[in-house]
């Protein structure tokens, strides 16, 4: 790996090849996730360290890319510690998950943007209304946790 810092465009490269091949819960590909992510950290007025974590926030989760590479990677620590803040790890409360992204600068506008993209209307229409209502749910207890109030 070069020294020099990788750019948002390379982030954006290596996520999408990261999770090539990937769907969401609505068979779309995954990718396509990723950009509105993304786009939303932007429009929300994210910096580029919060958009390059917005491309990577779900691929250590996903196991799309290691920890081991996340650590090594030419990247500033402040997105290495976004994305680690947004990576919800196996069986951890909700609560302790919410307090890290709070506790962690830049994370909350991450989620944000992650919360609004999986909960827009049109993305959950294609979903069978018991896992329609899961999601939901799911979805607006954590934006309560995190003291977001609006879609």
């Amino acid at each position: 790996m070069t020294d020099s810092p990788l750019t948002l465009i390379d982030v954006e490269a290596l996520a999408r090849d990261a999770h090539e091949g990937q769907t969401d819960k609505a068979g779309r590909p995954y990718a396509e996730h990723l950009a509105a992510v993304a786009e939303g950290v932007r429009l929300r007025g994210g910096t580029a360290e919060q958009q390059a974590a917005a491309w990577l926030h779900d691929a250590i989760e996903d196991e799309a890319l290691s920890l081991t590479w996340l650590d090594a990677a030419a990247l500033p620590q402040t997105v290495k510690d976004m994305v680690l803040a947004v990576t919800k790890r196996p069986g951890e409360p909700v609560e302790r998950y919410a307090a890290r992204i709070l506790a962690t600068p830049g994370a909350l506008l991450i989620k944000e943007a992650d919360l609004a993209h999986n909960a827009d209307p049109v993305r959950l229409s294609v979903l069978d209304a018991p896992t329609r209502e899961r999601l939901s749910v799911k979805y607006a207890n954590i934006r309560s946790l995190l003291g977001l109030t609006t879609p």
